[in-house]
């Protein structure tokens, strides 16, 4: 996969990508390569702390959308030049406490920081899913689990994971904004 093919300051579905094509396509660009997997979230203060720790904000970090703008904007810009971004937003919650409002304030956040990239002509390409509900009991939805598949021999060799992003380490660059803040100061 090129990144050339996609806009450079987008937030879009993941829907024809995989994460693995985009990890690696962000490793060829010399991208970072941001990654926080909400499978676990259901609330707001759940994704926002999922999306803390994924993307290694400092310890500061005020766990609202206003500083989740700051980590992704302001705060990088200040640490020096910037190759761009490809950030995976995987599994958003899909329930009550984290209902279609919350989902478009979260984007809307990444659509910002896409915007203020572009002004820079820095890339900044976002990609989400949504969890997917099966069966609501008692007003909570549970998450639909899809067994892992092993990897056959051939899989492995070809260098192909079916499981990828399963156990997919929470980030994959040099994206630490505690260390950028740091070196801002």
């Amino acid at each position: 996969m090129q990144l050339q093919s996609v806009r450079p300051n987008i937030v879009q579905a993941i829907r024809a990508y995989r994460v693995d094509d985009l990890l690696r396509a962000a490793q060829d660009a010399g991208q970072h390569f941001l990654y926080a997997n909400l499978t676990e979230a259901q609330s707001k203060q759940d994704v926002l702390e999922t999306i803390a720790t994924s993307f290694l904000f400092p310890a500061h970090y005020g766990k609202n959308l206003d500083a989740l703008y700051d980590c992704m904007t302001d705060l990088v810009h200040k640490a020096g030049s910037q190759p761009g971004f490809v950030v995976v937003l995987e599994q958003i919650p899909d329930n009550a406490k984290f209902d279609r409002e919350a989902r478009e304030q979260l984007l809307d956040v990444f659509r910002d920081a896409a915007d203020f990239w572009a002004e820079r002509k820095i890339a900044f390409r976002c990609f989400y899913s949504f969890a997917v509900a099966r069966s609501q009991e008692n007003g909570t939805w549970e998450r639909e689990t899809v067994p892992e598949k092993p990897i056959s021999k051939a899989s492995a060799k070809s260098g192909f994971n079916p499981n990828f992003g399963t156990n997919m380490s929470m980030m994959s660059s040099a994206f630490d904004t505690a260390m950028w803040l740091n070196a801002a100061a």
